[in-house]
């Protein structure tokens, strides 16, 4: 594993902490009100990236501690550079939480709850509409599953239509319109660069945007035809 490039051992160890090692661990007190009254299965998926990451960041520097004059210096500059993505992000999902508060948002919902196309396009679009509205890729598809995906997943049952393509496909479209301007990756991007939107947002549109759609596009298309594959 040592010889891989960082992002392959990273999903090694995230693949790895996810299916082997959490799941064999006692969680049951995860259900007790003081730590959420939730379950293993709603929190291995964000504390297997957290601990592979660490233990990359560890593995990093036992193999490079020869050339790290100043272990510390280096964490210190790597947790400095994680702020401004770390705040970027937040404040743009909070954006997205308070807009999903709205009571105008509650109109937002139900026009795309009525799309006509059946479930599968209707479920693309609002996902890809309420992404770009709240700025966020998972903040939009959270707010899809939470507020309609029972209906969604009905409707597909009822339709025939298997539910891992119903997966891929909002797991497509909310990664198009998500990318809008302000978004809090592109803002971050642009802030790191130092270049403004007018400068550099019509590439960032191409392969953030353009791209994803035509993807979703053809998903749509082949899973209607084929079904799920």
């Amino acid at each position: 594993m040592a010889g891989l490039p960082a992002h392959r051992r990273r999903s090694r160890l995230n693949l790895l902490f996810s299916t082997l090692i959490l799941p064999t661990l006692d969680t049951s007190y995860l259900a007790d009100p003081r730590w959420g009254g939730t379950d293993a299965a709603r929190v291995i998926g964000i504390w297997s990236i957290i601990a592979a990451l660490i233990l990359s960041i560890l593995l990093a520097l036992a193999l490079f501690r020869k050339t790290l004059t100043e272990p510390s210096q280096s964490l210190s500059k790597g947790a400095e550079a994680a702020l401004l993505p770390i705040f970027n992000t937040a404040a743009l999902v909070g954006f997205g939480a308070v807009i999903a508060g709205l009571p105008a948002f509650e109109v937002i919902r139900d026009g795309v709850s009525a799309l006509p196309g059946g479930a599968l396009v209707s479920m693309a679009v609002s996902a890809s509409i309420l992404a770009g509205v709240t700025g966020s890729a998972s903040g939009g598809m959270s707010i899809a599953l939470d507020t309609l995906g029972a209906q969604y997943l009905a409707q597909g049952a009822e339709a025939g239509i298997d539910a891992p393509l119903m997966h891929r496909v909002i797991a497509l479209s909310t990664g198009g319109l998500d990318a809008l301007p302000h978004n809090g990756a592109v803002i971050t991007l642009l802030s790191i660069g130092r270049l403004t939107h007018r400068e550099s947002y019509g590439d960032i549109f191409m392969v953030a945007v353009a791209i994803p759609l035509v993807a979703l596009i053809s998903v749509l298309v082949l899973g209607s035809l084929f079904g799920s594959f």
